[in-house]
């Protein structure tokens, strides 16, 4: 059922994004940039946004078409950030595009699970008096369009804007194949990925540095039920979000057992709670690349990351603790901020936020969402190709088994 967020609900909602994001879908500190300034005024003329249910914007009382909206771009950079123009300038492009054929745009989903991913969607939302719908195309951050469910299930990426903080608006629109519907598995996958490695340089140009907002996916009611099979994504975020907050979730037992009542995720601790000693990080291209190092006695976890954690590894086990596209998040203990992503542990300089210090910290894992572990399919796909340009050429293998296998001591 539809519901309205305030301001207040920002903050708790960027926490619990930040928390499904697999380290990913943009640094808090960029949410929270932006959340600050989320109040009626002379930007947004209004200081509340409805959230939808997928049935509510696909059904018989629909008030219009969908949009997907993000930024697109390496975390740090985003960090600069005040008000979310890139975006609202895509989405409003699209709007006119929509209205030149006589249609209408009512509602803006979410990319994914994160910090950003849905800040950014509820703020452009309020801008410009549209609905955003509960659910997104992940369950977690993803570092590239084809791992999304709105590629897998060929919804037409036709046209794609893209927009810089000054206004520079890039239309990205690869003509179809002769003969292809536009939305053809074969083209939906060629073209999902050309989308992306066109959009990747374009970031990096110093017009954008290193990001911009990205408009793509128009969807009709009729397309959105095969479009967002993982849903309630934004509700469990905002829910998980107002639990820490309120000091319900104070540590990794609580974590995991949350999860399990409200979510029904079942989690588990991956790691053994341990001390951040090394950060390293590249920003180029629009992503940030890069490590974080754990010690625990005689382990040092490492998480390997493309903006999203993709990998990790226990140096005292011969295989990887998680795969993506499971998700792992980090769980601070101690006092203050116990959630963080990839680019809040790491400083602009590449060192690790002091604000961590000796606090312990848990690497939490659980299993992707059943759309992203299709055999064969695009977005599983997609994830072993980046994997293996990481380093792992074996196959996918669920973090319950991986834990499992590790604890006998044997490989799977």
């Amino acid at each position: 059922m539809a519901y309205e967020l305030g301001p207040q609900d920002l903050e708790p909602l960027l926490l619990g994004g930040a928390f499904f994001g697999s380290g990913g879908g943009g640094t808090i500190e960029s949410a929270r940039h932006l959340a600050a300034h989320f109040r009626k005024g002379d930007y947004y003329p209004r200081d509340t946004v409805s959230i939808v249910t997928v049935e509510e914007a696909s059904g018989e009382h629909a008030q219009g078409e969908a949009v997907m909206v993000a930024y697109l771009g390496a975390p740090e950079a985003i960090n600069s950030a005040t008000y979310p123009t890139g975006p609202v300038e895509a989405v409003r492009s699209v709007q006119e595009r929509l209205a030149a054929q006589g249609r209408k745009l009512a509602y803006i989903a979410p990319p994914e699970s994160g910090a950003l991913g849905f800040s950014v969607a509820c703020l452009v939302a309020a801008k410009l008096g549209l609905a955003v719908i509960d659910a997104d195309g992940a369950g977690r951050a993803v570092p590239s369009l084809p791992m999304l469910t709105y590629a897998a299930q060929e919804i037409d990426p036709r046209p794609a804007f893209l927009v810089s903080q000054s206004g520079l608006n890039v239309e990205l629109n690869v003509t179809p194949r002769a003969g292809s519907n536009g939305g053809g598995s074969m083209h939906q996958q060629d073209v999902s990925v050309i989308v992306e490695q066109m959009m990747r340089p374009i970031v990096g140009d110093p017009e954008f540095g290193q990001f911009g907002g990205l408009a793509i996916w128009q969807m009709k009611p009729e397309q959105l039920a095969a479009a967002l099979p993982i849903r309630g994504t934004l509700t469990r975020a905002l829910t998980l979000g107002r639990a820490v907050g309120a000091g319900r979730i104070r540590n990794v037992p609580q974590m995991i057992a949350w999860l399990v009542e409200h979510c029904g995720i079942s989690a588990r601790a991956i790691s053994e709670p341990g001390e951040l000693v090394s950060t390293k990080v590249d920003t180029s291209g629009g992503f940030d690349v890069g490590q974080i190092g754990i010690k625990a006695g005689a382990h040092t976890y490492t998480v390997i990351y493309e903006n999203e954690s993709l990998l990790a590894w226990d140096s005292q086990r011969p295989q990887p603790i998680v795969l993506a596209p499971d998700s792992v998040a980090y769980f601070v203990e101690g006092e203050g901020q116990s959630i963080f992503t990839n680019g809040d542990l790491v400083l602009a300089d590449g060192k690790p936020n002091p604000v961590v210090g000796k606090r312990k910290i848990t690497l939490i894992g659980w299993e992707a969402e059943a759309p992203l572990r299709v055999p064969g399919g695009l977005i599983l796909d997609s994830f072993q190709v980046l994997l293996q340009k990481l380093g792992y050429l074996g196959p996918y293998v669920p973090v319950g088994k991986l834990h499992s296998t590790s604890q006998r001591g044997e490989l799977s």
